[in-house]
Order: structure tokens, then C-alpha cells, then sequence
């Protein structure tokens, strides 16, 4: 999945399969996230079409991110959510273990002079 850049959204709204097609999922999950998360609370048309704003698929970025990318489960990407100590998704998306990489550099540099020695 490529990162998350709010300044692509140029629409006002987006239907259910747009958003579906933009994280790569069935549009069953982005209406089961629906009704999970209260804070994704997409209009709907006189057709009763869901239409997504720029904010609910940023919001839905982020559960995706907690749950698909980081391994939460619902219950803890609901509390994740509401404690606000996540990082922007975008960085996460891009590096999500970045500081487990970095310790591993550092284990195998050490071990590697170890082994010099």
C-alpha cells in the first residue's frame, strides 16, 4: 500500500468502491469498520450510497494502519484511537519497524566486531 497523502484526495466525496480500491480491501470491511468505529460516519446520497470526505478515509487510513500494518486488534486499535498515541500513519506505512531495524543493525555490528576480534 502506498502511503497516505490527504493532498491526493481532491473530491469531496468518494464512493465505498474508491476507497475500497485505494487500501486494496472488499468494500464488506470498509462497512463492517463502519459500524465498529463510530467515528467513520460517511453522508449518504438519496440513493443511500455511502460518500466518504477527505476526513473518513484519513480515519480510515489510520485504523488501517493499526489494524492490517501494526497487528492491532479491533478492541485495541479502538483504544489506540481514542488515547491519540499513534503516529501519523504515513510514517508508519513507510518504516513500520524502523526502530526494530535499526536495533538489529546495531546487534549485528557489535557482533560483527565480536567476531574480528
Amino acid at each position: 500500500m502506498e502511503p497516505f497523502d490527504q493532498k491526493k484526495l481532491t473530491k469531496l466525496y468518494y464512493t465505498i468502491g474508491e476507497v475500497a480500491e485505494m487500501f486494496q480491501v472488499n468494500t464488506s470491511l470498509i462497512r463492517f469498520w463502519e459500524k465498529e468505529f463510530n467515528m467513520i460516519q460517511p453522508r449518504k446520497n438519496s440513493k443511500g450510497n455511502r460518500m466518504f470526505t477527505p476526513k473518513d478515509i484519513e480515519t480510515f487510513h489510520k485504523i488501517h494502519s493499526l489494524v492490517k500494518l501494526q497487528g492491532y486488534t479491533l478492541e485495541g486499535a479502538k483504544k489506540a484511537l481514542k488515547s491519540k498515541k499513534i503516529a501519523e500513519p504515513s510514517e508508519q506505512a513507510i518504516h513500520p519497524n524502523e526502530e526494530l531495524i535499526s536495533r538489529l543493525e546495531a546487534i549485528k555490528d557489535k557482533l560483527n566486531q565480536l567476531k574480528k576480534e
